[in-house]
C-alpha cells in the first residue's frame, strides 16, 4: 500500500517557528569552529555539553535563517520575544533531554544497533526518486545523512525507553471509546473503503483486459488482485487498501476514488506509481446519534482506540521523564562573556516597543477619525 501512498518530504522549519522549531527537527550539521566559545555550558549526571557545541548549533540556525548579521539577529529575537542567554537556555535544555535520552537507555537496556539505524535511514530515502534528492531534502533541512542517522539513533531510543517506562495500563474501555467515537464519528463521514490492481505503467494494455473482464462479470476483482497486482501487500487481501481517510493516497487515486459510489469500479488511472484500477467497497455516513460502536466500522473505531492508547501511553511516558529530569544532577553554567551571538538587545527591543506603540497610536488616530466623520454624518442626516 505505501508503494503509491503520497510520501512525506522533509520539511524545513527553520526560520519560521524560531530556534524550538530548529530543536524540533533535530540535530543539525554543525561544523567545530574557532569562534570565542569555550569551557562547558552546563553537565548532566556528570556528562559535559561544551559551550562551543552549544555556538555551533546556535550559528547554524542563523545561517539556516538568514539572520547572520548583528541587526537581523537583534531583530529576529525582539520578534519572537528572545534574548541570546534565553536562546542558550533552550539550546542547552535540548541537548540536556538527548543526553538524559542516551543515559536512561543504558540504565534501562535500551539498544539500537547500527543496523536498526541503516534500515530506517534507508526506509525514509526510498520515499525519494534519486540520491541528489534525498541529499537536497537533508540539506534544506538543515541536516547532512550522517546528523539525520544520529537523530534516528536518539528517537529509536526514544521509543524504545518508552516502552519499557511507560508502564502504566493504556487500554480503553468500551464507554471511553464510545465517547470519543461519539465525537470524532462525524468527521469520519464520507469515509471510503477501497481496493486496486495496480498494473506497470506500460503494462495498459493487460490492465484494460482486466479491466474488461471485471465490467463484464468474467473475472472476480479480489481474484484479478491477487492474480495481477504489483502492489503485493494489497494484492494478498484482494486488493484492498483500507479507509481513505486513515491513509494519504497520491492525488489522482484520490480523485478517482472520491468520484465513485459503493461497489462501483473506476477506468484506467494513471499515477506515478503505475496504472490503477479501483473499486470502492464501502463509504461510511455517519447517523445523526451514536450510541453503539457497531454504528461505525471496525476500522475507524480500531483508529481511535488506537489513538487514546497513543495518548496514554505519552502522558505516562512525560509524568516519567519529567521525574527523571528533576532527579537528575544538571548544572548550567552562566554565559560567557565575548560569545558570537550574544549582543545588547536594547536597541531592538526598544525599536520593537516603538513599533508597537506607535501602531497603538495610528489605530487611535483612526479610531478618533473613524469617530469624527461618523459625528459629521449624524449632523448632516439631523439637518436634513
Amino acid at each position: 500500500m505505501a508503494q503509491y501512498m503520497k510520501v512525506s518530504k522533509l520539511v524545513r522549519l527553520v526560520g519560521t517557528l524560531g530556534v524550538t522549531a530548529v530543536c524540533a527537527v533535530g540535530l543539525t550539521a554543525c561544523a567545530s569552529g574557532s569562534n570565542g566559545s569555550s569551557g562547558v555550558a552546563a553537565t548532566v549526571n556528570g556528562t559535559e555539553i561544551q559551550e562551543q557545541t552549544i555556538t555551533d548549533y546556535i550559528q547554524n540556525f542563523r545561517t539556516s535563517a538568514g539572520v547572520t548579521s548583528e541587526d537581523d539577529w537583534g531583530s529576529w529575537m525582539a520578534q519572537y520575544s528572545t534574548t541570546p542567554s534565553a536562546v542558550r537556555e533552550q539550546v542547552i535544555d535540548y541537548y540536556t533531554g538527548i543526553e538524559l535520552i542516551k543515559q536512561a537507555a543504558d540504565q534501562y537496556d535500551v539498544t539500537v544497533s547500527d543496523d536498526d539505524v541503516d534500515a530506517q535511514v534507508e526506509k525514509m530515502k526510498e520515499k525519494y526518486n534519486s540520491d541528489d534528492e534525498w541529499t537536497s531534502a537533508l540539506s534544506s533541512a538543515g541536516m547532512t545523512e550522517d546528523s539525520y542517522r544520529s537523530n534516528v539513533r536518539v528517537a529509536m531510543l526514544e521509543n524504545g525507553l518508552k516502552s519499557k517506562v511507560s508502564t502504566s495500563d493504556t487500554s480503553v474501555s468500551d464507554d471511553d471509546l464510545l465517547t470519543s467515537v461519539e465525537q470524532y464519528g462525524p468527521y469520519f463521514s464520507g469515509a471510503k473503503r477501497s481496493s486496486q490492481i495496480l498494473f506497470d505503467s506500460s503494462d495498459t494494455d493487460t490492465a484494460q483486459q482486466v479491466l474488461d473482464q471485471i465490467n463484464a462479470g468474467t473475472l472476480d476483482f479480489e481474484t484479478a488482485a491477487k492474480t495481477y497486482s504489483k502492489d503485493t501487500a494489497s494484492a494478498a487481501d484482494g486488493g484492498d487498501v483500507g479507509w481513505d481517510m486513515l491513509n494519504s493516497f497520491v492525488t489522482e487515486y484520490t480523485d478517482a476514488l472520491s468520484g465513485l459510489s459503493k461497489g462501483q469500479v473506476s477506468g484506467l488511472v494513471n499515477s506515478e506509481y503505475g496504472i490503477h484500477i479501483i473499486k470502492c467497497t464501502d463509504e461510511y455516513t455517519a447517523p445523526d446519534s451514536i450510541t453503539s460502536l457497531d454504528q461505525v466500522p471496525t476500522a475507524l473505531v480500531d483508529y481511535v482506540r488506537q489513538v487514546l492508547q497513543s495518548q496514554s501511553s505519552s502522558q505516562a511516558y512525560s509524568s516519567w521523564y519529567s521525574d527523571y529530569k528533576d532527579q537528575a544532577d544538571i548544572q548550567v553554567n552562566d554565559m560567557p562573556k565575548g560569545l558570537p551571538y550574544d549582543l545588547d538587545m536594547s536597541k531592538y527591543q526598544e525599536s520593537s516597543d516603538s513599533s508597537d506603540s506607535s501602531s497603538s497610536d495610528d489605530s487611535s488616530s483612526d479610531s478618533s477619525s473613524s469617530d469624527s466623520s461618523s459625528s459629521s454624518t449624524d449632523a448632516s442626516s439631523s439637518s436634513n
